[in-house]
């Protein structure tokens, strides 16, 4: 058989095309799971729609909902970024999924690459959601969209590496629970829901410090007060990317 006479050419696709399919194809999984679904989506919309309703957590001046809708934005990031991302990512390593994706033409950085950008789809849905839902309850944003659009990366940067620390780190039962775990005491301590001026003096630094206070307080700054970039918040969200994700480059096993 002479040359050329192959259709479609053999070979590895571009990587830039494995990219594009591995990320519709976590996309489309993370869409199918209910309990993902749960996860980053209902259970963010039934808070924001709940302590918008109803006269729960004093939020101080103004609407409850100008209060609670960055916070449940950051919420959003927080539970794709960090959690979900952790739990899937853990599974897939215990079921053998990543040592077989490992081991094909896709390189590993790039499966990494297409799981982040899986990640930033299903946000820029929620997102998109939370904001009609927070609009129908009164919510009047303020600020700079790119202000909003560099604390979501730096914030989705800052949780991709601490989940994918935990899921490279860990067993996947373990995972599951500390995931699920960190997730509820980030949204009681993190000025999600319950501003931070309610806990103790001595606590308020320390929490101000966790990516979820950055992020919350960070887009709360610029959509409630109409400022330009926080960069303090900014910093550290980025001090935690930088730890999380280097954390992660050296620790995560792939078997």
């Amino acid at each position: 058989m002479s040359a050329g006479t192959f259709a479609p050419r053999p070979g590895a696709a571009p990587v830039s095309r494995m990219i594009l399919a591995q990320t519709a194809l976590e996309t489309r999984m993370l869409l199918r799971n209910g309990e993902q679904l749960l996860l980053t989506v209902i259970i963010p919309a039934l808070l924001l729609v709940l302590f918008s309703a109803v006269d729960i957590v004093d939020t101080g001046a103004g609407k409850a909902v100008d209060f609670l809708a960055p916070g449940i934005l950051a919420l959003a990031v927080m539970s794709t970024a960090f959690t979900g991302q952790a739990i899937a990512t853990g599974f897939d390593r215990r079921y053998g999924v990543l040592k077989r994706l490992g081991a094909s033409p896709l390189p590993r950085w790039a499966l990494m690459a297409a799981k982040t950008l899986s990640v930033l789809v299903t946000e820029v849905l929620q997102i998109a959601l939370l904001t009609v839902i927070a609009l129908a309850l009164g919510w009047s944003p303020q600020g700079d969209p790119l202000s909003v659009a560099a604390l979501v990366l730096l914030g989705t940067a800052a949780f991709s590496g601490l989940g994918l620390l935990m899921a490279g780190t860990l067993k996947a039962e373990a995972t599951l629970a500390a995931a699920n775990l960190v997730l509820l005491l980030l949204l009681v301590g993190g000025g999600v829901i319950v501003p931070l001026d309610k806990f103790p003096e001595a606590a308020q630094s320390a929490l101000g410090l966790l990516p979820i206070s950055a992020l919350s307080d960070g887009l709360r700054e610029v959509l409630r007060n109409g400022a330009v970039l926080p960069w303090g918040d900014a910093a550290v969200l980025a001090a935690w990317a930088v730890l999380g994700l280097g954390a992660a480059a050296r620790l995560f096993r792939w078997e």
